[in-house]
C-alpha cells in the first residue's frame, strides 16, 4: 500500500507543476501527448487528430522504451521517433494500467530535470 500511496503523492507534484506551467490539469493522455511534442520537438499550434494519436504514441513507446518494452529505432526525414516493439505489454486491469503509465511517466520527468 506505501508504494501506492508514495506513486499518488509524486504524481500529484508534477500535476501540480504541470499546472502551473500550463494553466490547467492534464490527463495521462495530454502528459503522452506532451511527452511526444517534447521527443519530436513539435512547436506549432495546428495540429491534426491524427498527428496528435501519433504524438501520444510517440510519448508512449518514449516512456516505456526505459523499461525495454520499446526500443528507439530511428528517425525519418521528418525528425520523428519511430520504436521496435520488444516485449508485450502486460495485460491489465485499467487501475493497473493507469498506475504503470503514471510511473513511467515520473521516471521520464524525473530523468529530464523537471
Amino acid at each position: 500500500m506505501q508504494a501506492a500511496e508514495d506513486l499518488q503523492a509524486r504524481w500529484w507534484q508534477l500535476e501540480a507543476k504541470l499546472l502551473d506551467r500550463f494553466g490547467k490539469k492534464p490527463d495521462i493522455e495530454s502528459i503522452l501527448f506532451l511527452i511526444g511534442m517534447q521527443e519530436v520537438g513539435l512547436q506549432t499550434t495546428k495540429i491534426s487528430k491524427e498527428q496528435k494519436q501519433e504524438l501520444m504514441h510517440v510519448g508512449a513507446c518514449t516512456i516505456l522504451a526505459s523499461s525495454g518494452y520499446y526500443e528507439l529505432e530511428g528517425y525519418d526525414g521528418d525528425g520523428w521517433p519511430h520504436f521496435k516493439q520488444l516485449l508485450e505489454i502486460p495485460d491489465m486491469f485499467m487501475p493497473e494500467q493507469e498506475n504503470f503509465l503514471k510511473d513511467h511517466i515520473l521516471l521520464y520527468f524525473e530523468q529530464q530535470k523537471f
